[in-house]
């Protein structure tokens, strides 16, 4: 059974990187992010303020916590979250990926076609939401990366090479495990 869970900032790299090595390894790809926004949506609400919304409401962190874990049940999983090396206790290789505030907040403004300021000030509001949250209501500290086999810092790699460098450890973990 190989259950692999990576976490990310927003703009880190993070999906890109869960997908290909999805794929790549054949698992099965269950991401968090996807449930949250879809939520946003649902409600006709940004992300920015579906999180503050959130903050009030950890039921609805709380349901999407169930509904990725019962996704990630089984065998052969990757996990897209950005709890997941905390949260996923199944989890045999814990995956955070990393970068500095303002490359993560230029990818996204290039991503979604965007004003880098508009962005950045999105992403420091739902950052500093997330972890509020995380340590009311999990005790997580998201500055803590010690339940993480490997931090990967991804400013200096093209995600062709992020991706490349993860194939290479998660391959190598496979091989140990066969």
């Amino acid at each position: 059974m190989v259950v692999v869970a990576i976490s990310g900032l927003h703009g880190a790299g993070k999906t890109t990187a869960a997908r290909a090595l999805a794929r790549k390894f054949k698992l099965r790809y269950v991401c968090a992010g996807t449930v949250f926004r879809q939520l946003a949506k649902e409600r006709g609400m940004t992300l920015d303020e579906f999180s503050r919304y959130v903050e009030r409401r950890p039921s609805i962190d709380h349901q999407i916590d169930r509904l990725t874990a019962a996704a990630a049940k089984g065998r052969n999983v990757l996990i897209d979250a950005r709890l997941a090396g905390w949260m996923a206790k199944q989890a045999n290789l814990k995956v955070l990926l990393t970068a500095p505030l303002e490359e993560r907040v230029r990818r996204i403004a290039r991503r979604e076609r965007r004003k880098y300021k508009e962005v950045l000030n999105e992403t420091r509001k739902r950052e500093r939401s997330e972890a509020k949250r995380f340590k009311q209501f999990y005790s997580i500290d998201v500055n803590d990366h010690s339940p993480f086999d490997i931090v990967l810092n991804t400013e200096r790699f093209t995600a062709k090479e992020m991706v490349r460098i993860l194939e290479l450890a998660v391959g190598q973990f496979i091989r140990k495990r066969s």
